[in-house]
């Protein structure tokens, strides 16, 4: 999903990978070299501005931001690179991995003031102070629909908070290769997981989601901010998306394809949710059943199974076999998920760690006030 499920966690707004799953092999300009797309990009540049290639089609880019997963649809886009230095966020100086399409003016700023609140952004900090002597937002502009601890999710509809929504995308695009950013957000819904304090809800990190998917998948885009990576938030994230998917009544998965943190991520927690699963049966348990206690797809779960060397071919009677060694009666067998020493072993070294570090978080489901919402088709579309 070796880094841990608390890891950051990485998708597309089409998601991809494995905070990952199985890949997608990425489509027609992802696969260009370098100097292809050098040489693209100077013959797309007229008069110092970029122009759209010759056979572009907004519907086609529609789709492949659909299915690709990738910021990089266009010739031109290949070759960016970083264009921030620094990230102001609060009291977090971050750095920031990769390109976002943020106005250009800001690419030449040595340091880019983000309010964590509303997520506007500054050039420079005699700006952003009397932003915020004048911003009076102290958690994400939406419903807050669990809270425990100092731990609360609020909803965001995209349609709703347009301006919010879109730079959350601009600021998850630093810190996530493999993203689509949507600056039509109106299909989506936007899951922000904040840590409260006296001074308001500090954003920790998000998940959206596809207000109707017709592949079923129940997160688009994850991430975990920088800062608050490595204490077990990004399994918590994850978790989250289940628990929705489970008042849905409804299996669901990350949208493909994964990166490879976010593949790394999600095995992680597919792992610990089926050992977890298993090691509390009583009886035997099915493929099914197991998909439809976690949430997950069957083939999630038989995926799991299959990268722990957790499903085995389990014939019960002795087979006869003739002078070659082949099986004379064809006698057939079944698939059985079995518990390895090695996965035990692995689980209580785990839960070692967790004793020393002092446990791990956990969602109680009975803190979610929330049903599933139910949209109209406008407010379902593109607004293109």
């Amino acid at each position: 999903m070796g880094l841990e499920g608390d890891a950051l966690v990485i998708q597309s707004e089409n998601i991809g990978g494995d905070v990952g799953s199985p890949d997608v092999d990425m489509e027609d300009d992802d696969g260009l070299s370098a100097d292809t797309a050098a040489a693209r990009t100077q013959a797309a540049k007229v008069n110092g501005e970029f122009r759209q290639p010759e056979g572009f089609s907004k519907e086609n880019e529609i789709e492949k931001l659909r299915t690709s997963g990738s910021m990089t649809q266009s010739a031109h886009e290949i070759s960016r690179v970083r264009n921030l230095s620094k990230i102001q966020m609060g009291k977090y100086e971050l750095e920031p991995w990769y390109f976002s399409p943020y106005p250009v003016e800001y690419t030449e700023e040595d340091v880019v003031y983000i309010c964590e609140f509303c997520l506007s952004y500054y050039g420079s900090s005699h700006r952003f102070e009397r932003h915020r002597s004048k911003c009076n937002l102290l958690h994400p502009p939406g419903n807050e629909i669990y809270r425990d601890q100092n731990v609360s999710f609020f909803e965001i509809d995209g349609r709703r908070q347009r301006t919010w929504c879109r730079n959350l995308c601009l600021l998850s695009k630093c810190f996530l290769d493999h993203k689509t950013l949507y600056y039509d957000v109106d299909p989506f819904l936007f899951y922000c997981m904040v840590v409260r304090d006296d001074y308001g809800c500090h954003l920790i990190g998000y998940f959206s989601k596809e207000k109707e998917s017709a592949e079923g998948y129940n997160v688009a885009c994850i991430l975990t901010l920088p800062q608050y990576q490595r204490h077990g938030y990004g399994k918590l994230l994850i978790a989250f998306s289940y628990e929705l998917s489970k008042r849905e009544s409804k299996l669901g998965s990350p949208e493909k394809p994964l990166s490879d943190l976010g593949l790394l991520s999600y095995r992680a927690y597919w792992q610990d949710t089926i050992v977890d699963l298993l090691l509390d049966a009583k009886g035997e348990i099915t493929i099914d059943e197991l998909a439809g206690m976690s949430a997950m797809t069957t083939q999630d779960v038989i995926h799991t199974l299959q990268n722990l060397n957790m499903l085995k071919y389990y014939v019960c009677k002795p087979v006869p076999l003739d002078e070659n060694g082949v099986d004379k009666v064809k006698q057939k067998g079944q698939h059985v998920i079995v518990l390895t020493d090695a996965i035990l072993a692995q689980k209580e070294r785990q839960k070692e760690r967790q004793r020393v570090k002092g446990g791990y978080r956990t969602l109680n489901p009975e803190n979610l006030q929330w049903k599933p919402p139910v949209f109209s088709a406008a407010s379902r579309t593109w607004n293109w």
